[in-house]
């Protein structure tokens, strides 16, 4: 009996999951609307839950013979069906939750960030899925939470694994689940100010500033407001206000640091234990913010480090997170108070509130190490302008990665929920505002005024604030609409007329007019690589610039993107004529490619041996990927898989077969659909229309090439080829089968990402039709219209496939032996995610400059949580990364430069080429081996680099200015 009591007990809380059809979003959306308005919310009744498992009446509580037991609410049916079948819980009550499930490792700890999230709901949306049920006596007891809680934390921090590879979570988690009775009163205010606005829309403009820049005299703000419409506001909406001064006043009553000692009774005569009661002696009287910020940021970090160095001590522990919490208030409090007045006192500013963000666990102590920020700087010296505008990209990186960092752990329930509950989308929004990165942010940016200002290179931006936050990334200029995306890029049909500002990039990025994002990925992704190439202006921007540009979404502005960086924004009537005439409408063919096609042999029929191909015969018997490829496995044998090759040949032999339902080949249906959409243009049919007739030809085709019946022969051929080449039958061993177009790595047009690469396919008919997908790719929409849009002769594109093993790399990413950031021709840019794949996709990459003389410049950390694994039985697999130890090891780094100057020196001569200019690289190591997957040409778009346009916006600085830092600001 009392098996099946503990059975049932976990199954009505959240037991182990056993997935079946998963509810859709539409209905998760009416379960909440009914939880509402039930006075119950999503709470059946209330019982006791007694030590040996047994459940009882609410008025016959567990009795001593059988243990102490709790009380509280079950969850309805259909929510405990839901987090069976979408792992989603809601309302979640701690005091009999398991451990190891609420921590839920296994699912990235969502249920631990969905116990976060609902507070945060509950908190905006007048208790949320409780709007009614939060007055439903007896459903939560808050002491047993909280003894839950203590619990909970003293099991979690026992394991040092969770603190040295979840160390910012786990801090945060600390505002949210019930352990010592704090309140998070910052949140609290930025929820109940929006709970106003959205109700009385004037006090929108005292929200945004409570939000972006509160500070104590807010409160003075809010009670004048109160007062100018006393007449318009309802009771309820005067009781919100007066709530809300209520929590204001309690947040901004000074922080006695006295009581800190309170929560240090477990470090007496310890070394962090001196350095808080140090701490408490020299600051308890100090009311001077250029002092208090210093000392307090130290401390923080000094807490981070003793915190993980402490030992079997997990409520030692749970103490020292505690004050760290503590001094990020007297942190988030003070910093509007201290006001440089100089640019020394404004360095040290930056300095300290980055350190303190790395001592909030914002960033990681490794990024912190490699940040050059930690020296105080004297009045006394000057710097040059070189050398600030180094210290403001180190510490604008120090913003982008604290903004990351929570985006990195929240994003993806975030999203999830977001499917269900829009309002969730302002999580990560939230936590960003109550960080010290807030106040790191706006230092940062009049830093960022001021040398903008010395050195003349300055953005216009539709007269938005904090334009120092810009930053372009590659040159290039645009008219069009202006398109703001503030959610996911992923379901946008986007335009090749507009300008996009996203979040994120989208990983398969249509033609567009000019782009820029907060989370710029990586500099070296496909989607920067099309951008450089094709002379897209791309530049990087905060989130509070993209707040900003909301308002003028829909509009048709002019976007340049200067060759130094600075940007400029402007509306269509603001142009000048100079402007205007860049977009002069040109003759169609202007400024277009031509693939060449007059070497290329579509008599050879016979699979390829990886070796017995090279760079000659790129654009003849296969595309640049094996031809490449093959002349690296010359170079390097044991760096290079074993593979082979499927030649144009083979697909061009195909596609000569009669198509199905039709009286013409593949072949001749493709260039009838090009012959005919000429003939619509020569009849001044709208390219709009034309466009839509060859997509709609197009998809057609695609379909019956996927659909295709492959010639026996080559089927036959394949088998053999594999074994032989391989080692295995076809379907033993997973592979990679890479498009490879004659298309791609010309002289002007890089190609990158736009045809179809199949990860880890194992089995033998999967193999098969990946080979028909493949051939198929050029002709999706993507592919196509980027063709369109930059090539002569898009109908003579030829798809060969490359096959290779797959090697279950650690990490992975690209090598460019150039210095993107800088324009160093002798330097290399690397950048690097975990697992396959990595990079190219757009991710938040690990990205170096390395100096060929033995110098690294640390650019930017990872920042994705899943990464790519390849299991042998084909497919991919996802695993779950942390951030405290950075990818790449200075054996990588030293592999990294051997091969590159190995590979500029050693290939043009194996390929008797005259081409001087920089290599794109993709490839991975593991267990420390180095493996190399492609190598192309690296295409800059010389046009945009050397228009006189963008020149004539590019300001000529004075590096070498020297600038005192005694300079007022």
């Amino acid at each position: 009996m009392k098996k099946i009591l503990l059975v049932s007990l976990m199954f009505l809380f959240f037991g182990t999951i056993v997935f079946s059809q998963k509810i859709s979003n539409e209905d998760i959306s009416k379960q909440i609307l009914q939880y509402k308005k039930d006075v119950r919310g999503p709470y059946k009744d209330i019982r006791w839950f007694c030590t040996d498992g047994s459940i009882r009446q609410p008025k016959d509580p567990c009795p001593d013979n059988i243990g102490p037991g709790v009380q509280h609410a079950r969850y309805k049916d259909a929510v405990v069906q839901l987090a069976k079948t979408n792992h989603i819980y809601l309302g979640q009550i701690l005091s009999s939750t398991d451990k190891v499930e609420f921590w839920d490792a296994e699912n990235n700890h969502s249920r631990l960030k969905q116990y976060q999230l609902d507070k945060y709901l509950r908190a905006i949306d007048n208790g949320w899925i409780n709007e009614k049920g939060q007055f439903y006596r007896g459903a939560i007891q808050s002491e047993d939470e909280e003894a839950w809680g203590i619990s909970f934390y003293e099991w979690l921090l026992a394991n040092d694994q969770n603190i040295e590879k979840n160390f910012f979570l786990i801090r945060q988690t600390l505002r949210d689940v019930p352990h010592n009775g704090d309140d998070n009163l910052s949140q609290l205010i930025r929820s109940q100010s929006k709970v106003i606005s959205d109700e009385f829309v004037q006090f929108m403009d005292l929200r945004v500033k409570i939000h972006s820049q509160p500070e104590f005299g807010d409160i003075n703000k809010v009670l004048a407001f109160k007062e100018k419409y006393k007449i318009q506001l309802l009771n309820d909406q005067i009781s919100k206000l007066d709530e809300l001064v209520k929590t204001m006043t309690k947040f901004y009553k000074p922080i006695d640091i006295k009581t800190l000692i309170n929560k240090s009774s477990l470090f007496k005569n310890t070394a962090i234990g001196e350095k808080i009661k140090s701490y408490i002696s020299n600051n308890s009287s100090e009311t001077a913010a250029s002092i208090l910020i210093p000392e307090t940021a130290q401390l923080l970090l000094d807490i981070r480090t003793a915190i993980v160095d402490e030992e079997k001590r997990p409520l030692a522990r749970l103490q020292l997170f505690d004050i760290s919490l503590k001094l990020e208030d007297i942190l988030f409090k003070t910093a509007s108070r201290w006001e440089p007045e100089n640019l020394q006192q404004m360095l040290n500013k930056v300095c300290y509130l980055g350190m303190a963000t790395a001592g909030c666990g914002y960033i990681e102590l490794t990024e912190w190490d490699q940040i050059n920020l930690k020296s105080p700087f004297d009045d006394e010296v000057s710097l040059t302008l070189e050398e600030l505008t180094a210290n403001l990209e180190n510490a604008r990186s120090l913003v982008e990665w604290s903004s990351s960092m929570v985006k990195a752990n929240y994003q993806n329930i975030v999203d999830i929920y977001t499917g269900f509950e829009p309002k969730a989308y302002g999580f990560i929004d939230d936590k960003i505002r109550g960080s010290i990165a807030l106040y790191l942010g706006e230092s940062v940016g009049k830093l960022g005024d001021f040398i903008a200002k010395e050195s003349a290179l300055t953005n216009k931006v539709m007269n938005i604030p904090n334009q120092s936050s810009f930053r372009g990334l590659n040159p290039g200029y645009a008219f069009g609409e202006l398109v703001v995306v503030d959610g996911s890029p992923d379901d946008i049909e986007v335009s090749s007329n507009n300008i996009y500002i996203f979040q994120r990039p989208p990983s398969d990025l249509k033609p567009i007019a000019g782009i820029a994002t907060v989370s710029e990925g990586n500099m070296v992704s496909h989607v920067q690589l099309l951008a450089r190439n094709l002379g897209i202006p791309n530049a990087a921007l905060s989130d509070e610039n993209l707040k900003d540009l909301k308002k003028y979404s829909g509009q048709n502005v002019f976007y340049a993107v200067s060759n130094k960086g600075n940007v400029i924004m402007k509306p269509e009537s603001e142009m000048t004529e100079t402007e205007r005439l860049l977009f002069v409408k040109k003759e169609r063919n202007e400024e277009k490619i031509e693939v060449p096609i007059k070497n290329i042999r579509l008599t050879e029929t016979n699979i390829l041996n990886l070796r017995d191909v090279d760079a000659n015969d790129s654009g003849k018997l296969c595309g640049p990927k094996a031809a490449n490829l093959g002349q690296l496995k010359k170079m390097f044998p044991d760096n290079v898989v074993e593979g082979f090759v499927i030649p144009f040949g083979i697909f061009k032999e195909h596609m000569d077969q009669k198509m199905p339902k039709s009286d013409m080949s593949y072949w001749t249906f493709l260039n009838n659909m090009f012959a005919k959409a000429e003939t619509m243009r020569t009849q001044n049919v709208s390219d709009l229309e034309v466009e839509n007739y060859q997509l709609q030809q197009l998809e057609i085709l695609r379909h019956a090439i996927k659909d295709m019946t492959l010639k026996p022969e080559f089927v036959t051929q394949l088998e053999t080829r594999f074994k032989a080449i391989l080692g295995k039958d076809l379907g033993e061993i997973p592979v990679f089968l890479r498009s490879d177009t004659n298309m791609e790595d010309l002289k002007d047009f890089t190609g990158a990402g736009l045809n179809l690469t199949l990860f880890n396919v194992a089995d033998k008919n999967k193999i098969l039709d990946g080979i028909k997908e493949v051939w198929a790719s050029p002709y999706t929409e993507r592919s196509f219209k980027w063709r369109q849009k930059y090539l002569l002769n898009p109908e003579n594109v030829f798809p060969s496939i490359l096959v290779i093993p797959s090697v279950d790399v650690d990490y992975s990413g690209v090598l460019i032996t150039k210095g993107i950031s800088n324009g160093n021709e002798n330097d290399l840019t690397v950048a690097f995610s975990r697992g396959a794949g990595g990079a190219v996709d757009g991710q938040s990459a690990e990205t170096y400059l390395i100096e060929m003389n033995g110098g690294t410049r640390f650019l930017a950390p990872a920042r994705e949580q899943l990464y790519n694994s390849l299991p042998t039985t084909g497919g991919t697999g996802k695993k779950q990364a942390t951030f405290e130890t950075p990818i790449l090891n200075q054996q990588n780094m030293n592999d990294i430069r051997h091969l590159a100057k190995t590979i500029s020196e050693k290939l043009p001569k194996e390929t008797n080429s005259d081409y001087k200019g920089a290599y794109d690289v993709e490839l991975g190591f593991k267990d420390n081996k180095l493996w190399l997957f492609q190598i192309r040409p690296f295409v800059e778009n010389k046009k945009a680099l050397s228009s006189g346009y963008l020149e004539s916006i590019t300001p000529i600085i004075d590096k070498n200015k020297a600038i005192m830092l005694s300079e007022k600001l």
